[in-house]
């Protein structure tokens, strides 16, 4: 994970990036949210990623609450991770950033397709103005103050 380093910038995206900003954490996120993987073991097969590395992603998605474990044998104690509200929060950014990937990663095109399991019907994320509706990707959007913006921060912005 990335070092606590961006309190000064009063930002969710860098606060969001503290938690699951480390290309393994995303990658985990992604197998739980869309591939149904709960185990400690299917994530190592999946991912082939490091035992340690995987062991203190998945504690730091159960410190965060973004997973929790569940026990699933008793004989031997193992247990899964489960998403929770918060992790399964995380599908739309992820739906995003395959988006941006499928238009400027995959040059032979999308290599994975998201479908609502009810109906088959292809799933994207948009970007959406509560007065005009869906944007285009081109569209300016303007960063202002939110009520969680510090006063002295919120004047310097304008």
């Amino acid at each position: 994970m990335l070092g606590r380093t961006y309190d000064a910038q009063v930002c969710s995206i860098a606060r969001t990036l503290e938690v699951v900003g480390e290309r393994w954490s995303i990658l985990i996120v992604r197998d739980a949210l869309f591939a149904g993987s709960t185990r400690y073991g299917d994530f190592q097969r999946s991912l082939g990623i490091a035992t340690n590395v995987l062991r203190d992603r998945l504690d730091g998605f159960v410190e965060a609450g973004i997973m929790r474990r569940r026990r699933y044998s008793e004989r031997p104690e193992l247990f899964e991770y489960v998403l929770t509200d918060k992790g399964r929060d995380l599908a739309p950014a992820l739906i995003a950033l395959t988006a941006w990937g499928d238009r400027w990663a995959a040059p032979d095109g999308q290599p994975i397709r998201y479908a609502h399991e009810d109906c088959g019907g292809s799933v994207t994320q948009e970007v959406v103005c509560d007065r005009c509706g869906r944007l285009a990707g081109d569209a300016p959007v303007a960063a202002r103050p939110g009520p969680g913006m510090p006063a002295d921060r919120a004047a310097a912005m304008g």
